[in-house]
């Protein structure tokens, strides 16, 4: 009887020592569920199962719990065959920080997609050649506005409304300010190309002319240089086909003649122009 009260007596102070509480054996000596008596006036909380497991357990209130989801891709602003002015802006930004060497030419091809996965590897950015709005932002950041002698390096360029001196007639119709010459036959244009003129020390001039010599294989005798498909209209220039001009586009000049770079083009227009067709040249 004293042992089961020393017992007691002891469990009662580790009891009150630890803050736990023991359940007294019912009538029969076995132990009994506890009461919220026994838990100080709470309900016990039933053990937590691997079904009611929160994050941690990967599910929650029985169903699994969903994975975290990673950020969405970037937004694709432009990838191999688009085309456009955007386009265009984009080569010319590359070719600002050395990345493109080609163009700009308006359209989204080997060259362009090669130089985007370059530049994007460079930054620790996924090497796609796609251009998405991160890599746009990134490029945009370390470039400037390109102005139209960049964007349209190598020609190309939208020609204006035509001098209203090439409305009659058959006419070779050149613009300086959008570097574009037109064939025209009574207000009609059937063909338009990219040109380049002469520099500050050898412009080409401007007025009215016309075609009074055609040479196919012309050599310049002053320069010693190739001016195929020549069709003089002023003194010693000539609307020609420039090889420098289909190579390095408007990083060169002239001498005064009016170069095209489109062998094809040119070569349609030697065929079709005659002696005696008119030449205008304006800003």
């Amino acid at each position: 009887m004293r042992r089961s009260i020393a017992v007691l007596a002891g469990t009662a102070a580790l009891v009150t020592v630890c803050g736990c509480s023991v359940q007294a054996p019912d009538a029969d000596g076995k132990a009994r569920p506890p009461t919220p008596a026994d838990v100080g006036g709470r309900t016990a909380s039933p053990p937590t199962s691997a079904a009611t497991a929160g994050p941690a357990g990967g599910t929650t209130g029985g169903r699994p719990s969903r994975p975290a989801t990673s950020a969405p891709p970037p937004a694709v602003l432009w990838s191999r065959g688009d085309t456009g002015p955007d386009v265009r802006e984009l080569q010319a930004r590359l070719r600002q920080v050395a990345w493109l060497f080609e163009g700009p030419t308006g359209t989204y091809g080997d060259l362009t997609e090669q130089a985007v996965k370059g530049f994007q590897g460079k930054r620790g950015l996924p090497r796609t050649g796609k251009t998405d709005t991160v890599t746009w932002q990134r490029l945009l950041g370390m470039t400037h506005e390109p102005g139209e002698w960049e964007l349209y390096l190598m020609g190309g360029q939208p020609a204006a409304a035509p001098d209203a001196r090439c409305l009659s007639g058959r006419v070779l119709c050149i613009d300086k300010t959008t570097r574009t010459l037109r064939w025209m036959i009574d207000g009609r244009t059937l063909t338009t190309v990219s040109v380049r003129f002469g520099s500050q020390y050898t412009p080409t001039r401007e007025g009215v002319f016309h075609v009074y010599w055609k040479s196919r294989d012309h050599v310049s005798t002053l320069y010693d240089s190739p001016m195929p498909y020549a069709m003089f209209f002023s003194g010693g220039q000539a609307v020609h086909y420039s090889s420098d001009f289909a190579a390095r586009g408007y990083a060169g000049a002239s001498h005064g003649c009016v170069n095209v770079r489109d062998e094809a083009a040119i070569a349609g227009l030697f065929a079709q122009v005659r002696n005696g067709d008119k030449v205008v040249v304006s800003w």
